[in-house]
Formats: structure tokens, C-alpha cells, sequence
């Protein structure tokens, strides 16, 4: 059987390599659309994840991590007081502006940790430490955005909203959803670069007490605490998440550029078979006159999709490697885990299987008789 379908696909050597072509096209659009829109999710939300706080208190119907709303720090104190609570901290996001040494002016976004919670602070760091950050007007930047930002090494001063700043140290893969770099700095600095006033946040971050039940410990914050909500990290990431991918539509633009490729692959994969399928009909006609089952018959059709599919997703799933390896160095994160390429191994064998049912519908029709007409 296999055999069989391996000789009816090299017979026509141009015809296979359509086949093929198809489905890496297929594989390598699925994966980078895919790829980028978990890219995109996992970096919409990499602030809120990567924060090690249990549970954030913002003001009340703040939709995504980008639009908190400054509320009293004072709050603080009672959070603290609460039974449960491990630590505690003050956080700020806020966009600003960036004057680079050489004028020219781009917006980042202020992320303000408060150095003695632990919480909200930078990582992947590459130069510098987190003690750095307790230095008059020190920042830490992320490498990628070397050259936005026009900061090259540490020591170089820049100003944000007219404050002097200067690069005390750099992160390594800490990218932004939107085009605006962030900036992480101690609090207090952060209230000068943001224009807050004195004793406001925007955040305070929450660390439970080990073996402290997470969702009990924020009912007992909510019935403490006035004009706040306060919600898990696990859903304000969430939040953050569909608003950016969903609510901008920048999620289901990507999706539907993943469901084009696979309707693309199909169909070309499809016709191919299909033309090889009607090529080989008096063949297939005579199989079925000398006894052939009709299950053998689509396991011969079904065996031409799988070989295809192979050979479509280990040429496919290589160049998209080199696609993701690519995006390291470029605007836009794409990612591929080892599960998506399982995932897209057997998404792309039923593709191709699923194109050969029009096909099969042909041959389990056919007339053995037919071969002994002119």
C-alpha cells in the first residue's frame, strides 16, 4: 500500500513538488501566525506575570495593565496589616517621554518598582544589578531597545519628561506590546518620570503567605479595603490579554491570516491528489477488478496525503524555525514551543488527509468495468 502511493506521487515529480509547496506554505503561514499571536499574548501581559505578586489592587474597572488609574498609597498600610499577606508594594505603569542624548524624543512606558516588596521588579538582567536601581535617577532599559532609545552602554543620561535619567543596567528580552520600551526604575523616581503626586500609585501588588489560600485572601482585602478592586493575578493578566489581542482586534487579525494558510494548504493539497487520483483511475480500476477493497483503495489515497504531509511538515516546520529565529532580532516576538509543533504536525496530517476525502468519494465510486471499455 504504501509503496504504491509513494510511486503514484513520484510519477508526476512536478506535481508533487506543488504538493509539497502547498503545504509548507500552509505550515510556515500557521506557525508565524500562530507563533505571533502567542507571542503577542504572552508579552501583553508579561508585566503583570512576571511581577511575582498573588493578587493586584487597582482602582476600580481598570481594563488592562496600561490604564490604571492613581489612587492613594495609605491603602498600603492596611494591606499590610492584613493576616495573609507576605509582602506588599507599591507599582506604577504610565507612558512618558524619552528625550535621547542627540534630541530626538520617543515614548516608553515607566515601570516604578518599590525595592524593598521584591515585587514588579526587572528581570533576564544582563548588565547592572537590582541594587543599581537604588541610585539617584538610575533606570534599566532593555537591550533590544538600544538604538530606539539611543542609550548604548551604562552611564549614558537621557531625560524623561525633563528629569534627568541614567542607564544603570540592561534586561534581555523584556519587549513591549505597544511600541513604547519599558523603563523600570525605583517608585520614587517613577512618581517624578510619570508626573504623580506625592503618596499616589497606581498598583499595590500582593504576595500571599505561604499555604495562605490566595482567594481567600483577597475576599478579606476586598471587605477591608474601599474604592480599590482587587483582583488575582491570573485574571488581570487575562484581562490584559483579551483587551490587547481581542478587544484592538489585533488577535483575530492573526488568527484569521492562520485560518487562510490552512484553507490555502487544503486546497492545494486537494487538487493534487485529485489530479494524481483521476490520472491513476484506469489503474485503480483495475486493482478493483482484481479483488481490491475499497479500504484498500483509500488507504492507498490516504498514504499519498500522509507522505505528502511528512515530507510538507518537516520542510515546513524548518523553515519556520528559521523564521522565529529571525524575529530575535526583529519588531515582533514569534514563538514555537515544542507543543505547537506537535500541534502543527497533526493539524497538518489532518489537512492533508481531510483533502484526500474528495478523492476517495471518486475512487469508492469507480466501476471496475470501466477498464475493459475503450
Amino acid at each position: 500500500m504504501l509503496l504504491l502511493a509513494w510511486r503514484n506521487l513520484v510519477h508526476d515529480r512536478v506535481r508533487l513538488a506543488v504538493t509539497v509547496t502547498g503545504i509548507v506554505f500552509a505550515v510556515v503561514l500557521i506557525v508565524v501566525e500562530l507563533g505571533l499571536f502567542l507571542g503577542f499574548t504572552t508579552t501583553t501581559s508579561s508585566l503583570v506575570d512576571r511581577a511575582g505578586a498573588d493578587l493586584w489592587i487597582t482602582a476600580p474597572r481598570v481594563p488592562y495593565v496600561e490604564l490604571g488609574v492613581p489612587f492613594t498609597e495609605r491603602k498600603l498600610s492596611t494591606v499590610l496589616a492584613t493576616p495573609g499577606v507576605a509582602a506588599a508594594g507599591r507599582y506604577i505603569a504610565r507612558f512618558s517621554e524619552w528625550k535621547r542624548p542627540d534630541g530626538r524624543r520617543e515614548t516608553v512606558q515607566v515601570v516604578g518598582v518599590d525595592l524593598e516588596s521584591g515585587l514588579g521588579l526587572p528581570w533576564n538582567l544582563v548588565e547592572g544589578t537590582l541594587a543599581d536601581l537604588r541610585k539617584p535617577d538610575a533606570i534599566f532599559v532593555d537591550e533590544f531597545y538600544r538604538e530606539k532609545l539611543g542609550v548604548w552602554r551604562v552611564g549614558d543620561v537621557v531625560e524623561i519628561r525633563g528629569r534627568l535619567a541614567r542607564v544603570a543596567g540592561f534586561t534581555r528580552g523584556i519587549r513591549a506590546f505597544t511600541t513604547a520600551p519599558y523603563v523600570f526604575t525605583a517608585f520614587r523616581h517613577a512618581l517624578d518620570y510619570g508626573q504623580f503626586r506625592a503618596h499616589e500609585t497606581m498598583y499595590l501588588l500582593v504576595k500571599a503567605a505561604d499555604g495562605q489560600d490566595v482567594d481567600a485572601l483577597r475576599r478579606t482585602l476586598a471587605a477591608r479595603l474601599t474604592d480599590v478592586a482587587v483582583i488575582s493575578t491570573g485574571e488581570f493578566s487575562r484581562m490584559t490579554r483579551v483587551y490587547w489581542m481581542f478587544s484592538t482586534g489585533a488577535g483575530i487579525a492573526v488568527l484569521l491570516a492562520a485560518a487562510l494558510g490552512l484553507i490555502v494548504g487544503f486546497v492545494v493539497v486537494a487538487q493534487t491528489i485529485y489530479a494524481t487520483t483521476v490520472d491513476h483511475i484506469r489503474e485503480y480500476g483495475t486493482l478493483k477488478a482484481m479483488g481490491a477493497s475499497n479500504a484498500y483503495l483509500r488507504g492507498v489515497i490516504v498514504s499519498q496525503a500522509l507522505i505528502s504531509a511528512l515530507i510538507g511538515y518537516v520542510l515546513g516546520i524548518g523553515l519556520s524555525a528559521i523564521v522565529v529565529r529571525s524575529s530575535e532580532h526583529g519588531g515582533a516576538a514569534i514563538l514555537l514551543p515544542g507543543w505547537m509543533a506537535a500541534v502543527m504536525f497533526v493539524v497538518t496530517a489532518a489537512m492533508c488527509v481531510g483533502a484526500a476525502m474528495v478523492s476517495i468519494g471518486k475512487i469508492t465510486r469507480l466501476d471496475p468495468a470501466m477498464v475493459f471499455k475503450g
